[in-house]
């Protein structure tokens, strides 16, 4: 076996309600003033206020940044980190998507240690210290409570990524309630997504690709694929729901330590460029993805196939890594996505941009089965328009 690492959070809550009733938890191991960064929609739909009620109740004193944004920009991040400071707070919670958890993890980061965005951009680059960190995911799709990785925008478009030991949380919590109002279509984004997670780290080419990671993958896309089409239909379904925040959280755990490859690498430029959300970004490009990379992983799709589609079980191997491509294209479809770049306002003028930009995710296009240059990229690219 060759020699690996395995973090995670190193403490997960999942419970149905509890974000209601977490504030004296919260009091006595982390502190009495907390940083609460969201979005302003969740706090126009209600869903912050019991978890801000049990705080309060818990005598617990809080800061709320409400700025968040999709794909958030630095200046996001640079006016949470500004409230944090100016409150003095000694604890940050990500309450939120994945863009919300994100800016929780910088912000806890920059004030902690004291170091500057531009100075961490990559991986294993921030050396200081963060604050106490909780994060508690409103989707079951990014695994960003599992995951020491954050995303920002800069520029025009373009995404960057800080990896860092230091922002895997300590504490997840996972309460499906909170998942319930969720809209069909971001609950079918999101859950691909999570699927994308496991998918490219059961597959990933890094080093430190694992046992663990491998495991968490396939136990993901079990959670995912038998709960992802109810969860689109029937959204109010808690048990459900609770399958989907579970597995999004194990595929984080699995990405975390085998990273993604090009699925995220094409995809962050659609949503950088054209502000397509992430998950619709991936599912738009992943069977494409998957179909380049057949020729080399096979086996490796053959045995995540019936995980995701239990008919394939009795599919010939050498059949059924090509029907798991034909099947996960199908499976957006049936969830009600959009399919193709032209859906979402992309040109065909605008495809050699987008490839020359992915070229720049070369974290994530190392990870890949199969190399990906610009050529391959622009052809990837084509299929999908």
């Amino acid at each position: 076996m060759s020699a690996f690492t395995f973090n995670t959070t190193p403490s997960i809550r999942c419970e149905v309600g509890v974000t209601a009733k977490i504030g004296p938890d919260i009091a006595s191991r982390f502190g009495r003033s907390v940083q609460v960064i969201t979005d302003k929609g969740l706090i126009a739909i209600g869903l912050l206020a019991p978890f801000l009620q049990s705080l309060e109740d818990a005598g617990v004193c809080y800061v709320v940044f409400d700025g968040v944004v999709a794909d958030p920009p630095v200046a996001v991040v640079e006016a949470a980190k500004a409230q944090a400071l100016e409150a003095n707070v000694d604890t940050i919670v990500g309450f939120g998507g994945g863009s919300s958890l994100d800016v929780a993890k910088l912000v806890a980061l920059m004030v902690g240690g004291g170091e500057a965005l531009d100075d961490i951009y990559g991986v294993g680059l921030a050396k200081g210290r963060r604050l106490p960190l909780i994060l508690i995911p409103t989707t079951a799709g990014t695994g960003s409570e599992a995951t020491p990785v954050a995303i920002v925008t800069i520029g025009e478009g373009e995404k960057k990524g800080v990896v860092a030991p230091q922002l895997l949380p300590d504490l997840a919590i996972l309460d499906a309630a909170l998942t319930l109002g969720l809209p069909a279509s971001i609950t079918a984004e999101t859950g691909v997504d999570a699927m994308v997670h496991a998918i490219e780290a059961f597959t990933s080419t890094s080093p430190n690709n694992n046992p663990i990671s491998k495991g968490l993958a396939r136990g993901a896309l079990e959670l995912l694929g038998s709960n992802i089409k109810a969860a689109v239909e029937h959204g109010s379904n808690l048990e459900v729901r609770s399958n989907m925040l579970l597995g999004s959280l194990i595929a984080g755990q699995a990405f975390a330590n085998s990273p993604v490859a090009a699925v995220h690498a094409l995809a962050y430029p659609i949503g950088g460029y054209y502000h397509v959300p992430h998950g619709l970004s991936n599912a738009l490009v992943l069977p494409h993805v998957l179909a380049f990379n057949a020729t080399v992983c096979g086996d490796a799709y053959a045995e995540l196939a019936p995980l995701v589609f239990p008919d394939l079980l009795g599919v010939s191997k050498d059949r059924r890594a090509a029907m798991f491509v034909a099947h996960i294209a199908d499976l957006c479809s049936e969830l009600g996505m959009k399919t193709q770049l032209r859906q979402v306002g992309i040109e065909r003028d605008a495809l050699a941009h987008l490839a020359s930009e992915a070229m720049k995710q070369s974290r994530l296009l190392v990870n890949n089965p199969r190399p990906v240059d610009e050529v391959a990229a622009l052809a990837i690219y084509k299929a999908a328009w």
